[in-house]
């Protein structure tokens, strides 16, 4: 039998487990949505589905300049990437951002954003010290 003090430290261990697989999670969810959305012609059927709301393939495929075959294979990667859900109805295959996906690219924005002005603060300092931009030794 453990005693509570393990019992204790176990739990503590199984919730910082728990915590880091979320986070991992998220950050392969996000390697997959930054590698989708690396695509221009992907990038911008993601901006004219944020634009103008859900849509059919077809109308994705008459606002492109590549074929339907490509338009199909572009809308799968951004499907697998949770970047858009696909609704079917009849024959027709209707898509719409999922806002949960670009929620994740807002808080990794944000987060990474205070990164950036704490070090641009950081050399704004720096240079401040040096105004002339001459290297002293």
């Amino acid at each position: 039998m453990s005693s509570p003090r393990a019992d204790a430290g176990n739990l503590k261990l199984t919730i910082a487990l728990n915590r880091d697989l979320v986070k991992y999670r998220s950050m392969t969810d996000l390697t997959r949505t930054f590698a989708a959305l690396s695509d221009t012609t992907r990038l911008s059927m993601v901006e004219k589905l944020m634009a103008q709301g859900e849509l059919s393939a077809g109308d994705l495929v008459a606002d492109s300049s590549v074929s339907a075959p490509a338009v199909s294979r572009h809308l799968r990667v951004l499907r697998e990437a949770g970047l858009v859900r696909q609704r079917v109805s009849g024959t027709h295959r209707y898509y719409a951002v999922r806002p949960q996906a670009m929620q994740a690219i807002v808080r990794w924005t944000i987060d990474h954003r205070r990164f950036w002005q704490g070090s641009l603060a950081r050399l704004d300092s720096l240079l401040a010290l040096d105004p002339e931009g001459e290297d002293t030794p």
